[in-house]
């Protein structure tokens, strides 16, 4: 199971659950989400990948690699406290989000549900630096709104 740490909608909650089954992932970790305006999204965007602009998410994973998260299975480091791994951060601009759904077509809702998905997935491993994987994260993507009814 995904626990979010900070102000999830209901909506991403039901796609970290979804993404957590449709993954066959395993065990307990969780994912920290920020809500950014533009000015603080393109410091930090500076800050970590150079680029002196706004975006529209930006994720931080806290892992080299994906397998079960539970206590047994090290190099995960596993939070007795919390009783879970961390998987890292996501930061979702929401003016970004605002103007991407107008410009897009569709609900505030779908957008920030989007960029959510796509920030998780980036912390799951995924990329879309050439076109095959870009292809495959738009499937999972798509897959995990579709099964959440997250359409429009």
């Amino acid at each position: 199971m995904i626990k979010l740490i900070g102000d999830a909608t209901d909506e991403m909650r039901a796609a970290a659950d979804e993404a957590f089954r449709a993954l066959n992932l395993e065990g307990e970790c969780e994912v920290e989400i920020e809500y950014l305006g533009k000015e603080d999204m393109r410091a930090l965007n500076l800050r970590t990948r150079k680029v002196d602009a706004p975006t529209d998410v930006l994720s931080f994973p806290a892992l080299d690699e994906i397998g079960p998260f539970t206590y047994e299975n090290y190099p995960f480091e596993f939070d007795d406290y919390e009783g879970c791994v961390t998987l890292g951060s996501i930061a979702i601009c929401t003016e970004k989000a605002e103007e991407q759904a107008k410009e897009y077509g569709h609900s505030f809702v779908r957008e920030m549900t989007y960029l959510f998905v796509h920030g998780l997935l980036h912390i799951l491993g995924y990329d879309h630096e050439n076109e095959d994987d870009k292809r495959v994260m738009r499937a999972a993507e798509e897959k995990i709104l579709s099964a959440i009814g997250i359409t429009e």
